[in-house]
This record gives C-alpha cells, structure tokens and sequence, in this order.
C-alpha cells in the first residue's frame, strides 16, 4: 500500500478534569518533520510524543497539536501574578526614564501580557503523574494517527491508480515510437534519392555508395534502441515499486528523472515528425506523472 503525504486525524482524551483534544495534520515534505504545539507545563512529554511519529510516519510534514480546556462541570478561574505586573509596570518605566518613550501602559494592556493572569491550578494539577499524563498523551496521539493514516493511506490508492493510468499511456507512446523507429532511417535514405533525383540536371552523376555512407551516418547517429531499451526498463521498474507497501515517492522521483533523461535524448536524436510530437506528448504526461508522485510518501 502507498501512502498519500497529506492527511489529516484527532482524537480527544480526560486527564485531570481537563479535555485534551489532539490533532495531527500533514502535507509534503522530502523528509519526516515534526513539529508539536502542546502546554508549556508538558514539554516534558515531547520527545516520546515525536519518536512515536516518526515510528508511524516516513515522509511529510507533520504538525501535531495539543490543547485543553476545562472538561464540563469543571469550574475555571483566573489568579494575577504580582511579581510579573511588577516587573512590566517597572519596564515601562525604565523606558520612559532612560529613552524618553511617551505614553501609558493601560489597565487592559498589561492584563494581556503574557504571564500576568494565570489559571488557577485545580485541584487535580498537583497530583498529576508525568507517567500517566505521558501514556495518556501518547494514547491520544496513536489514535489522531489511525485517522491521519487512514485518510493518507485512501487518498494514496486514488494516486496510485492516476500512475498506473498514465503508466499504461506512456507504455502506449512508447509502443508507437518502437513501431516508428525502424521505419526512419528507409525513409531518409527515400528522401535523400529524391532531392538528388530532383536536383539532377546532368552536370553531375551522384554516387550509390556515397548515398550509403551518408545514410549510414544518419543511421547510426539517429538509432534510439538503447534509449528505448532503457525506457521500457524504467516503465517496469515504476510498476513494481508501485506494488510495494512502503515509502516509494524518492524513488519514484529518481525514476522520473532518469525517464526523462531518455526521452530527451530520443527528442535530440529524432529526425522524424511523428516521433518528435509522440516526446513531445511524452514529456507532458511525465510532468503530471510526476506532480503526482510528489505527493506519495
């Protein structure tokens, strides 16, 4: 199975007459990033929180929050700290003393400093358990993980089956080029014979062998079998990783690339119409092959 980079899971859990909602967002990224957002109180919980992500998660960037609120029935109320209205109220009027800064710092002001008012601890907060609080949190976050998942490993499904259709249209393209590729070195020594056909006047005899040098040259300079041979390695190769339940975006990336590179030189090499516009059309259906797979893990 191959995941989708973007998803999206919560879950909500008790602890302490608090209501912890989790949420886990992610979208793409070349590595595994993690960033958490939870209380400041709790940033102990933080490495086990991230290296439980990163065992579930491979690739994306992953933004975890977690927040609280006082569970219903659960009274809350706010406590001003002294000591830090103080110590604003003394910064102010170090600034105007020492810099010459006009103005007042209003009542409504400093009420929204950070650290003036502070929510009461319940009772429950001097009993919390680092332990318990770590499982709870972990529990909670496993959980906003199964959903995350799960929406990454749907939309994951629906991407593979875009691949897999424009897989079978590459394969189709290169069919034609493989039927074309033969066909281009008779058709110049043909066009060849005709210009000197038509340029003949009688002042000059050309030579058959000289034609065939010339056309052997040609032959040599425009054969694209290795090229295709290549391609048709690279087509087998993307459909097997696709069929791989694991991380396959870098190496579909890798692939893409060296596709690319093929089709670019066959687009050097071709001296022929037909073939040039089966590159050109090529060349478009792996860009959009290639926006998709960026969105694979």
């Amino acid at each position: 199975m191959s995941f989708s980079m973007t998803g999206y899971g919560q879950s909500a859990v008790q602890y302490g007459g608090y209501k912890i909602q989790i949420e886990v967002k992610s979208v793409n990224h070349r590595y595994c990033e993690v960033m958490l957002r939870l209380p400041r109180e709790w940033a102990s919980t933080e490495d086990g929180l991230r290296k439980l992500v990163q065992s579930r998660v491979k690739r994306g960037r992953i933004d975890v929050f977690v927040n609280r609120e006082q569970a219903d029935g659960q009274k809350s109320t706010l406590q001003l700290d002294h000591s830090a209205a103080r110590a604003y109220l003394a910064a102010a009027t170090e600034l105007k003393q020492h810099y010459g800064v006009e103005g007042t710092l209003e009542v409504s002001q400093l009420l929204s400093l950070p650290g003036v008012m502070k929510a009461m601890e319940s009772e429950h907060s001097n009993e919390e358990d680092p332990e318990q609080l770590q499982a709870l949190l972990q529990q909670g976050l496993d959980e906003a993980l199964n959903g995350l998942l799960h929406m990454r490993a749907s939309e994951g499904r629906h991407l593979v089956l875009d691949l897999q259709n424009r897989l079978r249209h590459l394969e189709q393209l290169y069919a034609e080029m493989r039927r074309l590729a033969p066909t281009v070195v008779e058709e110049h020594r043909t066009r060849l014979r005709q210009r000197l056909t038509e340029l003949q006047d009688g002042s000059f005899h050309w030579d058959e062998s000289r034609v065939g040098m010339e056309v052997a040259v040609f032959a040599d300079r425009s054969n694209i079998d290795e090229e295709l041979t290549r391609l048709m390695s690279h087509f087998e190769q993307f459909r097997q990783l696709m069929e791989q339940n694991d991380s396959i975006g870098r190496k579909l990336d890798f692939l893409l690339q060296e596709m690319n590179r093929e089709v670019n030189t066959i687009g050097s090499k071709a001296n022929h119409l037909a073939l040039v516009n089966h590159v050109v059309e090529m060349k478009a259906e792996l860009e959009k092959i290639r926006e998709q797979a960026a969105n694979l893990e």
